[in-house]
């Protein structure tokens, strides 16, 4: 099915997938290419029986159903073509750049020689589509009738849905991600501008990978910078090899798969990140718990810490070891690696049990109820973050609280001696080369 097109190609010299037939067990995708070629066009392809089946689209597709847009059936591509972008060299087959228009789950409503209808599940083409058969391999692409008709002008669009960047950028070279407005000020007391944070997610990516890495996650943005509305963002916008997609309940959500995913994040003007508590590839089991441990107003230092350490016996009582890290705020988090995974409702059911324990134990110092009525002079331990589709606050993420902390991880042997609020970017910065307090983790 692929002869055609590994015919073409010299894989000597481009970077295209070699084409080998793979059938996928997920939902089938669909992706849509710019390729600034000989002549620029866009390139429609929908998974199909291994491949990608694939047809030049001129100028590109429109959500006008009055607009029949002429599509050229070309040949089959490898269902890993889903991810390319880049240049292809001059002179070789389809020599120009190529960038990822738009991705995303599609369903096949029709397939026979003359007609094929089908609805895509993209961030910027949605809704039902039909390719018509004409003479030979031309076909024709009709955005069909229905909520979406009208929703957006194609052309409007001019960055890749992959890296967020430009035609242009993307030639002058696509693997690093490249950083814009680095003076604009994001802190101003201490002075702490975007540049100064993506360095630091530079040196920390590392070590803040193995929390952030394939899960799905929740980011807050401050577009910009300080005097604006910061905003949560936790559905899906950009993908391929930086980020991932994850479909749930009719929304796409997102999570990073590499170091460029967490520094393009920052490029996008996210700055604080918040995790779930299980892997992508496993939304329905826990594989681990995160207790918070939040104070009243007033209420001492010295309180919170014992706080933390009657939870750390309890949790040793049960054999759970525990890790400690700073809020970044006014509190400490406890997180408990899962040597096994398990459903949501048990995870639930534990870290709740375990507040409780805490409160019966203590009721004079204790709660496991958020109302604020309730903690009056005691400390909340927030077991609700164990649920599934909450989050918590990724360790060495920034905090956007009116001074850039960090949520850091500590030592045990720490506590008495590092403040929840008391790390900041510089100080995160000069801490890693410490040993990691959660080497063990």
């Amino acid at each position: 099915m692929l002869e055609d097109y590994n015919k073409k190609r010299n894989f000597k010299k481009t970077k295209e997938p070699i084409g080998e037939v793979k059938k996928s067990k997920k939902k089938p995708l669909f992706v849509v290419q710019h390729h600034l070629a000989r002549k620029d066009h866009y390139d429609l392809r929908l998974e199909w029986q291994g491949v990608l089946i694939s047809f030049a689209v001129p100028k590109g597709p429109s959500y006008d159903p009055k607009d029949k847009r002429l599509a050229v059936h070309v040949e089959d591509h490898p269902l890993s073509y889903k991810n390319f972008e880049g240049v292809i060299p001059k002179g070789e087959y389809g020599g120009g750049t190529v960038i990822i228009f738009d991705y995303g789950e599609y369903e096949m409503l029709k397939k026979s020689v003359t007609l094929i209808k089908f609805k895509l599940f993209g961030q910027r083409l949605k809704g039902l589509w039909s390719l018509v058969k004409m003479a030979e391999d031309n076909w024709l692409l009709i955005k069909d009738k229905d909520e979406y008709h009208l929703f957006k002008k194609i052309d409007e669009f001019k960055t890749s849905v992959k890296s967020g960047l430009t035609m242009v950028e993307v030639a002058q070279g696509v693997d690093e991600v490249k950083l814009t407005n680095p003076d604009k000020v994001i802190f101003k007391n201490p002075l702490v501008t975007k540049g100064d944070i993506f360095a630091y997610y530079q040196l920390v990516a590392k070590r803040m990978m193995r929390y952030v890495e394939n899960r799905l996650l929740s980011t807050i943005r401050l577009p910009d910078g300080v005097g604006g509305i910061p905003f949560y963002k936790k559905h899906f916008e950009n993908l391929g090899g930086f980020l991932g997609v994850k479909r749930l309940l009719g929304s796409n959500y997102y999570y990073i798969r590499n170091i460029n995913g967490i520094l393009a994040e920052v490029q996008m003007n996210s700055y604080e990140f918040h995790i779930w508590g299980s892997r992508a590839s496993d939304v329905n089991h826990a594989d681990m718990l995160v207790f918070d441990l939040d104070p009243d107003e007033g209420l001492s230092l010295a309180k919170l810490r014992a706080g933390v350490r009657d939870l750390k016996k309890i949790l040793d009582d049960y054999k759970m070891e525990s890790f400690l890290k700073t809020s970044g705020g006014k509190g400490y988090h406890v997180v408990v690696p899962l040597k096994s995974s398990i459903t949501w409702k048990n995870a639930r059911n534990i870290a709740r049990n375990i507040a409780k324990l805490m409160e019966m134990t203590y009721p004079d110092k204790y709660t496991s109820n958020m109302k604020k009525d309730k903690r009056k002079g005691k400390i909340f331990i927030d077991w609700v973050r164990n649920i599934k589709g909450a989050t918590s606050v990724a360790p060495y993420s920034l905090r956007l609280r009116g001074k850039p902390t960090v949520s850091m991880p500590i030592k045990w042997s720490e506590l008495d001696k590092v403040k929840p609020d008391e790390i900041d970017i510089k100080k995160a910065i000069l801490r890693l080369k410490r040993s990691d307090p959660w080497k063990n983790f």
